[in-house]
């Protein structure tokens, strides 16, 4: 089957747990150094004022936004498992007593067998790091790192306000405790080329991660993106162009690293551009027939170190 030219989240999941796994997303209600003036303000050009955030983090605990997806996604995708994803905005930037709290609030829940926690390489202190690495000899661990580009005049572009060397000192001092890493990264970012994307896959093929997000540029209403696509100075990619990048991407990457998504949700009262981004389903389907239509697979282009 197409599926099977990737190493996906859900199969590495059952491979651990023997049943089906489903995260759960979570607003702790937390901020990023990139909006509160620690690194800058208004954060990166393809996030509106919103940013991440959902605002679910404002009206319900993490308790209770747990609670309220099991039951959905026990009946939907029969899961018996589930893992507590703190996703908005930067969930290692905080005050070390919160996030223990916020931390234990959400592995204190029935079925609830990991975490895993969205955050920016920048904004990870030694004493966070330590406190995961114990929770981890219990429960599954997983830290989410936003790289978007191996490219620092990428990040300088998008307002990223960290550089892939602060990047690469996040990956070694959380390696160093043994946790999980997953990197997310986003295709056609202003004015990078295909070989430029094609490079970040080729850098983060040599690093000691463990898995991947790869991520759709779309323009969000009230952005700096939105500005410039509208001055006609940004092109998103077209549903073609994406499908063949993402597909080379990934055979550029060992078969070792979980995949854990291979394209984005843009939320649809707010998406400006490009329309085919609301397609998810088309779009995955497209990106497998395509691979196999090509023959490409996870791993076909990597060349390991030896």
């Amino acid at each position: 089957m197409a599926e099977k030219r990737i190493y996906d989240f859900n199969t590495y999941l059952r491979n651990i747990f023997g049943c089906r796994v489903q995260k759960i997303t979570i607003d702790a209600n937390l901020t990023c150094p990139n909006r509160d003036g620690t690194k800058g303000y208004g954060g990166c050009i393809y996030c509106n004022k919103r940013g991440s955030g959902t605002g679910l983090g404002e009206k319900l605990s993490v308790s209770e936004q747990i609670e309220r997806a099991k039951s959905y996604l026990k009946k939907r995708y029969k899961a018996k498992k589930f893992l507590a994803y703190f996703q908005s905005y930067s969930n290692t930037y905080g005050p070390i007593e919160k996030l223990k709290k916020l931390y234990m609030e959400a592995l204190s829940i029935d079925d609830v067998v990991g975490i895993c926690i969205g955050t920016r390489p920048d904004c990870v202190e030694d004493e966070v790091l330590d406190y995961l690495k114990e929770i981890n000899k219990n429960y599954l661990v997983w830290l989410e790192y936003g790289l978007q580009s191996a490219h620092n005049k990428t990040l300088e572009i998008i307002n990223r306000g960290h550089s892939v060397e602060d990047f690469l000192d996040a990956v070694n001092r959380t390696r160093k405790r043994g946790l999980n890493i997953c990197v997310h990264v986003i295709l056609g970012l202003p004015f990078e080329t295909r070989d430029e994307m094609l490079e970040t896959a080729k850098f983060l093929a040599k690093l000691d991660i463990q898995g991947i997000k790869i991520h759709l540029l779309y323009i969000i209403k009230d952005t700096p993106l939105e500005k410039l696509y509208i001055q006609g100075k940004y092109r998103p990619l077209t549903r073609e162009e994406y499908v063949e990048i993402v597909s080379h991407f990934i055979s550029y990457l060992p078969d070792s690293l979980v995949i854990q998504r291979i394209t984005g949700d843009p939320h649809k009262n707010e998406l400006v551009a490009p329309m085919w981004a609301l397609e998810k389903q088309k779009n995955v389907n497209a990106i497998f027939d395509f691979m196999e239509k090509n023959e490409l697979y996870q791993g076909k282009f990597f060349k390991s170190k030896g």
